[in-house]
């Protein structure tokens, strides 16, 4: 099976499936994060579940595959993983980041 090619950028993000393409609008993805202070702390989540982004996130740089945490986690779908990875890059777009012991400008 091959893998899934998605392009981040502007309103939209272009999923390439194996068996068709697709252009979902970034809002559309990010509907499927929320955030609210009852549940993990506030930490945003993937809705309906107590997954927390953070959580995808380090499964996916530990190497698992998304096909892994799918199998692990019935009730999610692709579209979850790919709004949790444009929830990171929407979050470190507008950010800003100082060396340690440097002095901000």
């Amino acid at each position: 099976m091959a893998s899934d090619q998605h392009i981040f950028g502007g309103p939209y993000i272009y999923i390439k499936r194996a068996s068709n393409s697709i252009i979902v609008k970034n809002e559309e993805l990010l509907e499927r994060i929320t955030i609210n202070h009852k549940i993990m702390v506030g930490k945003p989540v993937i809705r309906g579940t107590r997954l927390t982004v953070e959580y995808i996130l380090g499964l996916l740089a530990h190497g698992i595959s998304m096909e892994a945490i799918l199998e692990e986690y019935p009730g999610l779908a692709k579209d979850d993983i790919y709004a949790s990875l444009l929830f990171a890059s929407k979050s470190l777009q507008d950010a800003s980041f100082v060396p340690l012991g440097a002095e901000a400008v």
